[in-house]
């Protein structure tokens, strides 16, 4: 720090900790003594290490003493009225446990996941599943107002607090530090909200954390009418820290000379059930296949309709051709918006076309009526024809892009329309302070991953859940698969506190963490998102607006997996105890697609859709066949402590796909990591 002449420099601080509510006792764990039921006083904070754990008249006795103490004390607590303590300097060994799950997008697409967790032992366990994989992370970390909106230590930090704004960067410098081992180093992009109270120190902290990016600053008016503060300035605007990572590019927005719109085409397949195979509308000739070339990407051709009941296995096949039909992802078989010969004079004129999916499948568009009547009065113009034949279309004067500028001021940006009250519609009468609106992270995130149909988001400050609706939308604008991971913690905020306190709660009780941010809002706007349906039971009301307008209550086409993390113990680990629970980031690590290889059965191996695991060598052969007839499989997990078994397998498996040891691989991966 002295030889620093210029820059940021700030108090460290000790540690941080955080307590593990949930955790089991064991012996060796660093501990505190949590306060008599009912007390609204903030307990003891020594921290005391488990010497030894007994059973006494069948209740758990823990025999503690005292840490960092010139005359550490000793004492006898039970059990339950102690809470595990990880200080962040400690190395941990993550698990995660599933918690409930949504599926609507099929067993192709990949899940979102929803993370109950400290958001630093988060981003330790997504070294391991995502480390340099990650295209975009967004976060509206707290803003440090002083109004007690977040902790530190286990201390909500206030304004008085003379070291408030150390704490608070060095709350963001350790998390900033995992964050950037997440993040693709050849091209990716960091998002990071804040208003005036820590914009200057976060821009600092922000260029001293990632030396060799370019940051950008942008101005976002979020509330046109201000917030009123007695002699100062009425606040309409906050501040977008975007930190720009290798060959990241920022896409040009896109604007059309009718309406601001550009052309759009249409999804041949309907979505809405009344439209689905037998429904009421439209007609049984709106159920056929269509051919498409595959080295091409042309329509070749359709089929006859097939009547309803008869399986789609009859339609014939044709050489060189792939086969489509109007499926949603989870296979409910629905119609397409055109009759056959409809399509196939859309076709001739270049007004329909299909387009290639990375899963090999295909997604059909075209030009609605509405839009032949244009391109007939010029208002839209054909300027040519793509490779597969199908019309480029253009209003007059062709569609401009034009780059952002630093200062946004947006009708779709306005956060109390469309976050506080957008959210309502959502999770009904639960409140949730100041969350941003769905259609500005949805702005900000297409100016970078518009072109990235798979890519991978993090928000690890998620609150209610917005980044994750927002890549939802994006998905839906343009087929994509991107998956987002979200990370909140449980926490229950302080005037809530107070009141289950006093009637006897605790942290880690059911009716304690059934009201924390993760149970109570993050995870049931998700749901409410996918399926359309409010907690209540009701459809969700209202529609979408501004580059997508539909109804809420149509929801999406998507998968979501909620998990916690766990803690284990090393030893558990490297003796195949804690599978079930290292279970599911294996499959993070293997892309989130499909089922979670959660047993190994009696036969020692399973292979699923993008991934395989092995425990008994003896069925090694079995498994690498089994490996070698999926295409998609890319990571084969071998358990063993035998290096010379893992080369043996690792001989055998496709050049396509990635032996991981374990469990070597996941233990050194934190024994590097912790304390970093």
């Amino acid at each position: 720090m002295k030889r620093r002449t210029f820059g940021l420099v700030f108090e460290h601080h000790q540690p941080e900790a955080v307590e593990l509510p949930r955790r089991p006792i064991r012996r060796g764990d660093k501990v505190r003594v949590l306060p008599p039921r009912g007390e609204v006083k903030q307990g003891d904070q020594r921290l005391w290490r488990v010497e030894r754990i007994e059973r006494v008249d069948g209740t758990r006795v823990a025999h503690i003493f005292e840490l960092d103490a010139e005359d550490p004390q000793t004492k006898v607590a039970i059990a339950d009225d102690l809470v595990v303590v990880a200080e962040f300097n400690d190395r941990i060994y993550p698990g995660l446990i599933e918690t409930g799950r949504v599926e609507r997008g099929g067993p192709s697409k990949p899940f979102h996941t929803v993370i109950n967790a400290e958001n630093y032992h988060s981003l330790e366990m997504l070294t391991y599943t995502h480390r340099g994989k990650v295209d975009a992370i967004y976060i509206d970390p707290p803003y440090n107002t002083g109004a007690r909106d977040w902790k530190y230590n286990n201390n909500y930090v206030a304004s008085d607090d003379d070291y408030r704004h150390s704490k608070w960067l060095a709350f963001m410098e350790r998390r900033l530090n995992a964050a950037r081992e997440l993040l693709n180093p050849q091209d990716s992009v960091l998002v990071v909200t804040i208003d005036e109270k820590e914009v200057h120190r976060l821009g600092l902290l922000l260029e001293q954390s990632f030396p060799e990016a370019r940051v950008q600053m942008i101005s976002s008016v979020i509330n046109p009418t201000g917030a009123i503060r007695a002699n100062e300035f009425t606040r309409t605007n906050e501040f977008v820290f975007v930190v720009l990572l290798g060959a990241a590019s920022i896409h040009p927005e896109e604007f059309g000379t009718k309406d601001g719109e550009v052309v759009r085409w249409n999804s041949l397949r309907r979505f809405e059930m009344p439209s689905r195979r037998g429904g009421p509308q439209p007609g049984p000739d709106q159920f056929y296949p269509v051919y498409v070339e595959r080295e091409t990407h042309r329509i070749a051709g359709v089929g006859d309709p097939l009547p309803l009941g008869t399986p789609r296995s009859t339609a014939p096949e044709r050489a060189g051709c792939a086969t489509v039909f109007p499926l949603k992802p989870d296979g409910t078989e629905m119609t397409w918006g055109l009759t056959g010969p409809t399509l196939l004079r859309r076709v001739a004129e270049g007004y329909a076309r299909a387009t290639p999916g990375r899963d090999g499948g295909y997604t059909l568009y075209y030009l609605t009526s509405g839009k032949l009547d244009d391109i007939a009065t010029g208002e839209i113009v054909v300027t040519g024809k793509a490779p597969d034949g199908s019309a480029i279309v253009e209003r007059p004067g062709g569609v401009k892009t034009t780059m952002p500028t630093t200062h946004w001021e947006r009708e779709s940006h306005n956060a109390q329309s469309f976050g506080t009250k957008l959210i309502t519609r959502f999770i009904g009468t639960r409140r949730f302070p100041f969350p941003k609106s769905l259609y500005a992270v949805e702005d900000v995130l297409r100016m970078f991953i518009a072109t990235k149909p798979d890519a991978i988001v993090l928000d690890f400050f998620s609150g209610s859940g917005t980044t994750a609706h927002a890549v939802m939308r994006l998905n839906r604008q343009d087929g994509g698969r991107r998956q987002c991971i979200s990370v909140t913690n449980n926490e229950v905020s302080a005037d809530e506190q107070r009141g289950l306190r006093k009637q006897g709660l605790r942290p880690g009780d059911d009716d304690w963490e059934s009201q924390g941010i993760c149970d109570y809002i993050t995870k049931p706007r998700v749901t409410a998102a996918i399926t359309g349906t409010s907690p209540s039971g009701a459809p969700v009301k209202g529609d979408y607006k501004f580059a997508d307008e539909f109804p809420m209550s149509q929801g999406f086409e998507e998968n979501a997996l909620f998990l916690t993390l766990t803690y284990e113990a090393p030893l558990s680990v490297r003796h195949n105890r804690a599978f079930e629970r290292i279970a599911p980031m294996l499959w993070m690590r293997a892309g989130s697609i499909g089922r979670i290889i959660s047993d190994l059965g009696e036969d020692g191996w399973d292979v699923t859709e993008t991934y395989g695991v092995v425990q008994n060598l003896d069925q090694a052969g079995n498994f690498v066949a089994r490996v070698a007839e999926l295409e998609s499989v890319r990571t084969a997990f071998v358990v063993t402590d035998d290096d010379s078994a893992f080369q043996m397998v690792c001989r055998d498996l496709p050049s396509q796909v990635l032996p991981v040891r374990l469990y070597e691989s996941y233990l050194q991966n934190f024994i590097l990591g912790g304390g970093r």
